[in-house]
């Protein structure tokens, strides 16, 4: 019996463009499974909400608004943990960037693209990976030196790591040193379903939002963690 093709959602301002991308990922060789498509926000809940994928991709713009994507994001982020969520962007800039990652993306990718690197973009969130260019991870780096770190990584202090389990300490032990979903869940021998509970779970706990600020926060503790 063969593996279930990753389910995609994609969302886009236009629906031309919805179907040109759906049309391209689905002669993809990771032959992907598009299960719908929106060209707003309202369409984009009620297609997560209906059709749980795998993986949301959204652009930042969106039929009601140039960053109504993000919104989007956000969202979704909440009311579908378990979706990774990859953001088109028109414009690859420091604010846009990091605005993107607070908002709960796992992948960022710029609309200058060909259609191949956003398959591998796709197959990589999929599989628990952040997918972002080495000058997008030094904006979100750049940024989160700029921010407090009491607020954000001390003060939430010494008691935080405290409220982790054993074992959601070994799944942040395991993101900081750079390993998949896959490669945690067959580490720990647990399925790559449970890996993502504990990981939202995780970010809940100690006020994280996604897999690059929670390992940031796993290093700023090193101690803690035994890195």
């Amino acid at each position: 019996m063969g593996v279930a093709a990753p389910s995609v959602f994609i969302a886009d301002a236009s629906r031309m463009a919805c179907q040109l991308m759906t049309s391209a990922l689905g002669r993809s060789r990771y032959r992907f499974n598009v299960i719908g498509y929106a060209t707003d926000r309202a369409g984009v809940r009620a297609g997560w909400t209906s059709k749980n994928a795998d993986v949301a991709v959204i652009s930042a713009h969106l039929k009601d608004g140039v960053f109504a994507g993000l919104d989007a994001v956000k969202e979704m982020r909440v009311s579908s943990p378990g979706t990774g969520v990859i953001a088109i962007l028109d414009s690859i800039t420091s604010p846009i960037v990091v605005e993107t990652f607070r908002a709960g993306a796992t992948g960022i990718l710029s609309r200058e693209e060909p259609f191949e690197v956003l398959s591998k973009c796709i197959n990589a969130v999929y599989h628990g990976q952040v997918w972002a260019s080495s000058k997008q991870i030094r904006f979100a780096l750049d940024a989160l030196a700029q921010t407090p770190s009491a607020e954000t990584y001390q003060v939430k202090g010494s008691k935080r790591t405290s409220v982790l389990t054993k074992r959601e300490e070994s799944v942040v032990r395991l993101v900081a040193e750079g390993l998949t979903n896959y490669d945690i869940a067959k580490q720990l021998s647990l399925s790559e379903h449970t890996v993502r509970n504990y990981l939202f779970r995780i970010f809940n706990k100690v006020g994280t939002s996604n897999r690059l600020e929670l390992a940031l926060y796993a290093l700023n503790r090193r101690q803690d963690f035994q890195l």
